[in-house]
């Protein structure tokens, strides 16, 4: 069995590994360097160093349309957090397709973000879906699927990198059966889909004064790592890393240092600050946090304080 991979960051690596386990990898496709950090150098993408590291042909095509050549020797073509839509033309060169493994239990979060999306709802399960792709967002059919629990502090980051090793250990149990085409999928019910969109920085803002506990402790976790729930705070950023449901009752808006843990009041009760990032310094916790403001309560304004 041949196949061609693409994917790019982290949590496509060990799918990458699982997709060499299996079969010979005829390419690696991924997208293109971009610039990373104040120096703005070009950084590679995770899959293009771990490809490399394995020997590994490695592609990263400026548009999805040359895609096409470069699988065309391959039975199948994997995908993992790609981050491009694949033409129709291009979806029918390998004879098995491209099939796509998905970080949710679809048809539920279909698109870019489902893993935040399932953490910002409340979502108790979540899974691993292994699908045919076809020209709409997550809408092919599904050959195989696995569920798991979201426990109830998980951060997107950890929860993202269990899904993975799911998907790995699908791609190693089921790619063989897919490419003698011995498993057969089944269509997704599209009255029961929901949208994942795009994170966006905006949204991942946190407003004590106006937001429920509930929902900003969803946030915090859901926004962790990527792109960090923040707050500000003396008219500068701060990014909360880790919180809980608090008791106590404190001010909305306003974070305190109380017996011996950081009280942040919210619209309808407390949450409990664990680990926060000030502008230009490291995470740290929220204790140290309020112990350098000398225990001065700390005021949450509107994100227009940040501009």
């Amino acid at each position: 069995m041949r196949a061609a991979f693409l994917g790019t960051p982290d949590e496509a690596v060990p799918i990458l590994a699982a997709v060499g386990d299996v079969a010979d990898v005829t390419v690696v496709i991924t997208r293109p360097d971009a610039p990373r950090g104040r120096s703005g150098r070009p950084v590679p993408p995770p899959v293009k160093v771990s490809a490399e590291e394995r020997g590994w042909r490695v592609e990263q095509p400026e548009r999805a349309a040359e895609i096409g050549p470069l699988v065309a020797d391959a039975d199948v073509a994997v995908v993992a957090a790609f981050g491009r839509l694949i033409p129709g033309p291009v979806l029918a060169v390998p004879p098995a397709g491209f099939v796509n493994v998905h970080f949710s239990l679809l048809p539920r979060w279909r698109g870019a973000s489902p893993v935040v999306r399932a953490i910002l709802a409340g979502d108790g399960e979540t899974g691993v879906t292994l699908m045919q792709m076809d020209e709409g967002l997550d809408t092919g059919p599904m050959f195989a699927w696995v569920a798991t629990r979201v426990d109830p502090e998980e951060p997107a980051g950890t929860l993202t990198d269990r899904l993975a090793g799911m998907g790995a250990d699908l791609v190693r149990s089921r790619l063989g059966e897919v490419v003698a085409g011995s498993l057969r999928p089944v269509p997704q019910d599209g009255t029961r889909a929901t949208a994942a969109g795009k994170v966006t920085v905006e949204e991942a803002f946190l407003d004590p004064g106006r937001h429920r506990k509930e929902p900003v402790v969803r946030a915090v976790r859901a926004f962790n790592p990527r792109p960090g729930a923040w707050g500000i705070v003396g008219g500068e950023r701060i990014k909360v890393w880790r919180a809980r449901p608090g008791a106590g009752v404190v001010s909305p808006g306003t974070a305190i240092l109380q017996g011996g843990a950081v009280l942040l009041g919210v619209a309808d009760g407390v949450v409990e600050l664990v680990e926060v990032q000030p502008t230009g310094r490291p995470v740290m916790s929220a204790v140290a946090w309020m112990n350098g403001r000398r225990g001065a309560p700390a005021v949450f304004g509107s994100a227009g304080g940040a501009r």
